[in-house]
């Protein structure tokens, strides 16, 4: 198709970014379950996903996933072992990003979900056949399916 000299749409910029967090299960009345927020954003609805987050200056990606999910939960949690990282791509404000988020299997060890901040709607526990009917995004049901070998065996 041709096009008229200067119509082409400006090119994209693109960024990276980082985040962290976690896989925080239980043992349940039906097996394990693992903790969903729901939030509601402009450009994608309503979502449930895995609590995650930005670093601050200077922490490590295990410090980022300790504080974002107490942040995002409201529980205290500790570090089980490493899952791996997703990546995925979205445009934001014109902006084509490319997000590495690095995941952690992690435990409760304290707090209460009721404590959760404001960037969820709502935090519960749910079993891990209902999360991934829940949750929103495919890498995140992915990052869960990778971790169930060591999901079961924590049972």
């Amino acid at each position: 198709m041709a096009r008229l000299r200067g119509s082409e749409p400006p090119p994209t910029r693109t960024a990276r970014a980082h985040s962290a967090g976690g896989i925080v299960i239980r043992k349940g009345e039906n097996g394990p379950q693992l903790v969903l927020g729901r939030r509601r954003r402009a450009r994608d609805g309503v979502t449930w996903t895995l609590p995650k987050g930005t670093p601050n200056a200077g922490e490590t990606v295990e410090q980022t996933a300790l504080r974002e999910v107490a942040e995002e939960t409201g529980l205290q949690v500790e570090i089980v072992r490493p899952v791996g990282p997703i990546d995925y791509w979205f445009v934001q404000d014109g902006v084509r990003i490319h997000k590495t988020v690095h995941y952690f299997l992690m435990e409760p060890t304290g707090g209460d979900l009721a404590g959760h901040d404001h960037e969820f709607d709502e935090v519960r526990w749910v079993d891990i056949a209902e999360a991934e009917r829940l949750m929103s995004f495919e890498t995140e049901r992915s990052i869960v399916a990778q971790a169930a070998p060591s999901i079961a065996s924590l049972e």
